[in-house]
C-alpha cells in the first residue's frame, strides 16, 4: 500500500461524514486498492441521487397524483411547496426563513433577478444606466445580463469579479457576479464586492450555483440583496430540477418582477385582470410549480438534517487540498497545470486541471471509472461532494490519472 494510500485510509476513518454515503446511491468502495467501484467526481454537475427519492416519487405519482388528484393541491401541500422548500434551502446559504422561492430555471430567475434589481436602484427616481456583469460568467447568465440591459435600457459592462470596484459609479444599477466560476473553482469575494457594491448604492445579484451546498454562503449576514442558484449539483435535486430566487427581507417590499404570473398574485385564484404581487418572497414565484421535480427535490434535502455547512466546508478544503497532493506526486511533472487557487479563500469545491488533450483524458478516466468531466478547450474537471466523496476516492482517482496520462502522453 502507498504512503497516500495510507493516508487515505487514516482520513477516511476520522471522517465525521463518512456515514452520509450511505444516504446516497453509488458504488461501495470496499478496498481502497480496488478499481472496480466508480468515483464519481462529477456532482458539481449533476449530484449523485439521494436514496430517499425513488420512494418518495412513488408515492407522488402513485398516492398524491393518482389517489388524491387535485385534493394534493391542499392535502398534500403541493400549493405551498415552493416556499416550504426555499426555507429548507434558506440555512445552506445563510438565509432566514421567508426569503427564497423555489421555481422555474437559473437562467429565468437570472432574468427575474436582474430586471427587479434595477427597478430597485432606480426605485427612488434614480437615472441608473448601467449593469455590471462577470465577463468570465456561465454563459447563460451573460446572455441573460445581455437580454435584461436591453429590456431596461441599460449599458452591459462585462468586466472580471477583480475589475469590479474599479468600474462601479454612480451609473451603475446592478451587479452580477458568480459565487465560483464554474471553470476554475476560483471563490471570489462575496462578502468583499457585495459591500463595494452598495458602496455606490447599487444592487448585488450572486449567481449561487457553484456553491450552495458546498460551503457558507452568508446571505443575510453580508447583506446580498438578491440570489439565485440551481439544486442539481451540490444540493442533489435530480436533473433538471427547480432553482430558487432568494429576494432579501429588506427589499421585498420594492421588487418588481419582470414575471408577473398568477402564482405570484396576492389573490392566485381571484383571477382579477389586474395585477397585485404576492407580500415577500413568494411574488418571485410565477406560473404553476413543477411539482414532481418540486418534491424529489424536498426528498433530496432530507440528507442535509443535522449537518453542518460549516463541516462539509471543512472536508470540502481537505479533499481539495488531498487530491492536489495526489496529484503532485503521482502525476508526471508537467502534464497538468492546475487552475485552481491554492489558498483556501480563494477555492470552491473543485478542482480544475488544465490539459493538453483533456478531452481524449476525460474520455479514458470515464472508461476506468473515474467520472469528472471536460471543459473546452483544455480543462478537466473534478468536483468534491463532501456529502459522499472520500479520501479514498480521491486518491484513486489521481492514480487513475495519472495512470491515464502516462499511457496517453508519456512522462511530459
Amino acid at each position: 500500500m502507498s504512503e497516500l494510500s495510507f493516508k487515505a485510509r487514516e482520513l477516511d476513518a476520522g471522517d465525521e461524514l463518512a456515514g452520509l454515503r450511505s444516504l446516497f446511491v453509488l458504488d461501495t468502495v470496499s478496498d481502497h486498492a480496488a478499481d472496480a467501484a466508480e468515483v464519481y467526481l462529477d456532482g458539481n454537475s449533476l449530484g449523485a441521487l439521494p436514496a430517499a427519492v425513488p420512494g418518495r416519487v412513488e408515492d407522488v405519482v402513485r398516492r398524491q397524483w393518482g389517489e388524491l388528484r387535485i385534493r394534493s393541491w391542499e392535502e398534500s401541500g403541493w400549493w405551498t411547496a415552493p416556499e416550504r422548500i426555499g426555507d429548507r434551502i434558506a440555512p445552506l446559504v445563510g438565509a432566514a426563513a421567508g426569503q427564497i422561492v423555489v421555481g422555474d430555471s437559473t437562467s429565468v430567475n437570472v432574468f427575474k433577478a436582474l430586471v427587479g434589481s434595477v427597478r430597485l436602484a432606480r426605485f427612488s427616481g434614480s437615472a441608473r444606466d448601467e449593469i455590471v456583469v462577470d465577463a468570465t460568467t456561465f454563459p447563460t447568465d451573460g446572455y441573460m445580463a445581455e437580454s435584461a440591459a436591453r429590456l431596461t435600457g441599460c449599458t452591459l459592462r462585462p468586466v472580471t469579479p477583480a475589475e469590479v470596484p474599479g468600474v462601479l459609479g454612480d451609473r451603475t444599477a446592478a451587479v452580477l457576479l458568480n459565487h465560483v466560476d464554474y471553470r476554475t473553482g476560483r471563490l471570489h469575494d462575496l462578502p468583499g464586492l457585495t459591500a463595494a457594491v452598495h458602496a455606490v448604492g447599487a444592487v448585488a445579484v450572486w449567481d449561487l450555483c457553484h456553491s450552495a451546498g458546498a460551503l457558507p454562503v452568508g446571505l443575510d449576514e453580508h447583506g446580498v440583496d438578491l440570489a439565485v442558484g440551481c439544486t442539481y449539483k451540490y444540493l442533489n435535486g435530480g436533473p433538471g430540477s427547480p432553482a430558487y430566487l432568494y429576494v432579501r427581507r429588506e427589499v421585498q417590499d420594492r421588487f418588481d418582477s419582470p414575471l408577473p404570473g398568477w402564482n405570484s398574485h396576492a389573490e392566485p385564484f381571484g383571477m382579477r385582470p389586474d395585477y397585485e404581487p404576492a407580500p415577500g418572497a413568494l411574488r418571485g414565484r410565477v406560473g404553476t410549480p413543477d411539482i414532481l421535480s418540486m418534491l424529489a427535490l424536498e426528498a433530496a434535502l432530507e440528507v442535509w438534517d443535522g449537518v453542518s455547512i460549516d463541516t462539509v466546508r471543512a472536508k470540502s478544503l481537505a479533499l481539495t487540498d488531498f487530491f492536489l497532493e495526489c496529484v503532485a506526486e503521482y502525476v508526471p511533472p508537467g502534464r497538468v497545470e492546475s487552475l485552481t487557487p491554492p489558498a483556501h479563500e480563494e477555492r470552491g469545491s473543485q478542482v480544475a486541471l488544465r490539459c493538453a488533450d483533456a478531452g481524449e483524458v476525460m474520455k479514458r478516466l470515464v472508461e476506468r471509472g473515474v467520472v469528472g468531466d471536460f471543459r473546452r478547450p483544455d480543462v478537466l474537471r473534478f468536483g468534491f461532494t463532501p456529502l459522499y466523496v472520500g479520501f479514498a476516492d480521491v486518491e484513486r482517482a489521481a492514480r487513475v490519472l495519472a495512470e491515464t496520462l502516462r499511457a496517453s502522453g508519456g512522462d511530459g
